[in-house]
């Protein structure tokens, strides 16, 4: 069997599917843990859209959950009715945002200086998150753990041959197996069930619609599809992707995931230079990723829990900074105007440091950057 034009499944394409695990697997398992939503139809759904998303941009260009939804979902303990109907508001506005041409307009009025900011701040978020919650897990092994893997990271990085991600991910499965992983747990659980069908009610799409998709399009629009947009032109400059594909992508997974109890999902630059940074360079990272998911809901949704146990917190950690640092790595271009990388560095730090941060660190960027624009002194080269 053949892999469809354009998608390559090697040893590459296989060390970057886990480029988006450090982010990806804490926030679906705090989101099942919170809203007690099945978590076998979750990982399944989230593993097809996965598939889907692989198959159709012959990119790595994985599916995330959205991330301002899954923290208040966790903090708050908000209903899993809640939120499937909140998936289903943020589908539907996408959906409009993009057939109106609007969020064409928002892409074209956001300079690249302010996307490099946002790109920077969501590397700083991710940076932080991996060094302060996931590195420090396992106490002065997981520290030991952490460091072997980065070493084994930066000492191979780029190299085709040998991948340095499939080395980390077999170093962290043999500390889950010397740490007390439990075999036989998994292999009794084993299973088959389907995700069931749900009808989100009226009442829990509008709820979700003012409680969790309202505060989290700001963070859309700016870090999937500004930011994504911009990070597929950075990486693959001769497959640019358009955001008006990004956005319809983005509206059909959200109306179809919550019919099934999937979760609200979208794409996002940090999973794309996750996959990158690991060694993707095709679709086939991402079908290989999705199917990962869709193994593990389809037939070990019961003893789940033990399975996520072969990626222990520090090898997390060690794959979302890896994919921190090459979001970090794209504000470079903005060393040519010391106005413009002093732009994208405020808006960085907006984003990480305040409330609603994506948001007002993007309104923060226009504000500076027009003004400069209209009242002061020429920048010096753009």
């Amino acid at each position: 069997m053949t892999a469809p034009a354009g998608i390559r499944f090697d040893r590459n394409e296989l060390a970057g599917s886990f480029g988006d695990l450090g982010t990806d697997l804490p926030l679906i398992v705090g989101i099942v843990m919170a809203t007690g939503l099945d978590a076998g139809g979750v990982f399944a759904v989230f593993g097809l859209l996965q598939i889907a998303s692989g198959l159709l941009y012959r990119l790595p260009m994985p599916v995330q959950p959205l991330k301002a939804m899954a923290v208040m979902v966790i903090t708050q303990k908000i209903a899993g009715s809640v939120l499937l109907g909140a998936g289903l508001a943020i589908g539907a506005t996408m959906l409009v945002l993009t057939l109106t041409g609007a969020l064409g307009l928002l892409v074209r009025w956001t300079p690249r200086c302010v996307v490099r900011g946002i790109q920077f701040g969501l590397g700083l978020s991710m940076a932080s998150l991996a060094l302060r919650n996931y590195v420090p897990a396992g106490g002065a092994s997981g520290y030991v753990l952490a460091a072997v893997a980065l070493m084994v990271m930066f000492g191979l990085w780029g190299n085709r041959r040998l991948p340095p991600g499939l080395l980390v991910i077999a170093l962290g499965c043999l500390y889950a197996l010397a740490t007390g992983l439990h075999l036989g747990v998994i292999r009794d659980g084993v299973g088959f069930s389907l995700p069931q069908f749900h009808r989100p009610a009226l009442a829990d799409i509008m709820t979700g619609f003012v409680v969790l998709a309202l505060p989290q399009i700001p963070l859309s629009i700016s870090n999937s599809v500004i930011a994504t947009e911009q990070t597929v032109s950075d990486l693959f400059p001769a497959r640019a992707v358009k955001a008006r594909r990004i956005g319809f992508t983005y509206a059909a997974m959200n109306l179809f995931a919550p019919l099934l109890g999937g979760i609200p999902v979208c794409h996002g630059c940090g999973g794309l230079a996750g996959h990158y940074a690991f060694g993707a360079r095709t679709g086939g990272s991402v079908v290989l990723y999705g199917a990962y998911y869709l193994i593990l809901g389809l037939f070990l949704g019961g003893p789940l829990h033990e399975v996520l146990k072969v990626f222990p917190e520090p090898i997390l950690g060690v794959v979302l900074l890896c994919e921190a640092l090459t979001l970090l790595g794209f504000v470079r271009d903005q060393a040519g105007s010391p106005r413009d990388l002093m732009i994208a560095l405020l808006v960085g730090v907006v984003a990480l440091a305040v409330p609603q941060g994506f948001l007002v660190g993007l309104l923060v960027g226009l504000v500076a950057y027009y003004g400069f624009r209209r009242f002061g002194a020429p920048a010096g080269g753009r």
